[in-house]
């Protein structure tokens, strides 16, 4: 039995296996997910938010409750906005919790009725992040990729690393 809506927020800078496995988990809960994808003007990005949301909509093809959607600002209140309380932080076991646990307190003061529930990717995806993605591309086969990356994410990333990835979003 799914109920209401949760709220995934995170940079996706491109979607890893790691992140698609909370999605699909998730997807399996609740009515419906909304995938937020943020926009930090302090981060160089790979990808442009709306190549990420494009990516996230690839990789997310098969599931029937996902909607994908741009913020900027407080994740907080995007979670607010999207008329949910409950926001999913997806997690590696030993170098996230910390980080995570603050800021989930920091959460809770800026807005009591947002609950932050924290899920772990399975096995052998939970030490999958975009940042080892960006180490690893460069010396990487397509087949080593595929390991970390949804099918459809590939290519993109390929792409950008063929175009001496230049771009900074």
């Amino acid at each position: 039995m799914k109920s209401g809506t949760v709220v995934y927020p995170g940079t996706f800078d491109p979607i890893t296996l790691g992140h698609l496995n909370v999605v699909e988990r998730v997807s399996a809960i609740f009515e419906q997910v909304i995938v937020g994808v943020g926009v930090n003007p302090g981060k160089r990005h790979w990808f442009t938010p709306e190549e990420r949301v494009d990516q996230i909509r690839k990789s997310t093809v098969h599931l029937n409750n996902i909607d994908v959607r741009i913020y900027e600002g407080l994740t907080v209140r995007f979670v607010q906005q999207c008329k949910s309380r409950i926001m999913v932080r997806g997690v590696r076991p030993i170098t996230d919790i910390p980080a995570e646990i603050t800021m989930m307190m920091a959460n809770r003061q800026l807005a009591p009725d947002v609950e932050t529930l924290f899920l772990v990717a399975d096995g052998e995806l939970a030490h999958v992040s975009s940042s080892l993605i960006k180490e690893i591309a460069t010396v990487s086969d397509d087949t080593v990729l595929r390991a970390f990356l949804p099918e459809p994410i590939v290519e993109d990333v390929r792409r950008q690393i063929d175009a001496g990835n230049k771009r900074t979003f």
